[in-house]
């Protein structure tokens, strides 16, 4: 065991029942930390519940050597969610790093997206995040260390169709960890985003109807969820002791830095401006330099490598 990268670390990681989360459990636990697998086994828009993912993930662990406890509390709420990091307190007596990873999906056109729609996924992606991550801020700030790890998407970060619950709760969570990147630096505590491309049962719920949609699922299929587990782990050392405040892209053999917002152009008008002025000089002036409405599909436009 010695030499790992998580020797004597506590990671709760969220999902962690299924696809990304039980590929970063199960590195976690490799590189000698021990785990908190927290799923509350629900279906992919989040209905029904099942204590088998988690335990199997734990009896997994458990058979390759490692040491692992399920958790089955949901996200969504904040008394079950501060449950998560009691238990890893209570079960190994510290922790060390928090996995965002949990969630859900309820895709539909925006005209037609029911409010419950909108607030369950806000809820486990945006409020989830946050409920786990203050849950365990207090007990960082007390030892002076710790790494979050959070989930967002390039379906926030750049673009997607019928997903608006879903992209604004991925770009609320970037905001969300450059805050705690922020104002827990004091303490040593480090906040980082991971944007993945992997087939999952979240992205099984893309539409294959045309062949368009068919060839791109077949290449994100290609994916596997155990290409992302490395950069989580990393994020999670102390090797990575001065990384804070980023957003990674991890797609297949590729990881990106991507970029955050910044301006880009400006316009001055020493008078101030008019709804006129606007029309006629502000917005032909930086029209050049406005966004196309971009899909991810349509910026990560080569095979992954």
């Amino acid at each position: 065991m010695a030499g790992k990268s998580l020797e004597g670390k506590v990671i709760i990681v969220t999902g962690a029942g299924r696809g990304i989360g039980r590929e970063i459990a199960l590195l976690c636990a490799a590189e000698g930390a021990k785990v908190v697998v927290n799923d509350p086994g629900v279906a992919a828009d989040g209905s029904g519940e099942s204590a088998a993912p988690a335990e199997e993930v734990v009896q997994e662990i458990a058979k390759r050597g490692g040491s692992a406890v399920a958790n089955f509390e949901t996200v969504a709420e904040a008394i079950p969610a501060s449950k998560i990091v009691q238990m890893a307190v209570d079960k190994f007596g510290r922790l060390d790093g928090v996995v965002n990873n949990a969630g859900i999906l309820r895709d539909a056109i925006f005209h037609r997206m029911s409010v419950d729609a909108f607030e369950q996924v806000i809820k486990v992606h945006l409020m989830g995040s946050f409920y786990v991550a203050h849950a365990a801020a207090r007990l960082f700030r007390e030892q002076q260390s710790g790494s979050f790890v959070h989930f967002t998407s390039t379906s926030g970060l750049v673009g997607n169709f019928g997903q608006a619950n879903y992209a604004a709760a991925k770009l609320g969570i970037v905001g969300l960890s450059k805050s705690i990147a922020l104002d827990m630096q004091r303490f040593n505590v480090r906040s980082n985003c991971i944007s993945p491309f992997a087939w999952s049962r979240l992205i099984g719920t893309i539409p294959t109807e045309t062949p368009e949609e068919q060839a791109r699922v077949a290449k994100i299929q290609q994916m596997g969820p155990e290409k992302i587990a490395p950069v989580a782990a990393y994020l999670l050392s102390d090797a990575a002791k001065d990384v804070t405040g980023q957003i990674f892209a991890v797609r297949m053999n590729e990881v990106f830095l991507m970029s955050q917002s910044r301006p880009l152009r400006s316009v001055h008008r020493a008078e101030g401006w008019t709804v006129e002025s606007l029309a006629q000089h502000g917005m032909p002036a930086m029209k050049s330099s406005f966004y196309p409405l971009d899909r991810s599909a349509d910026v990560f436009n080569w095979d992954a490598i």
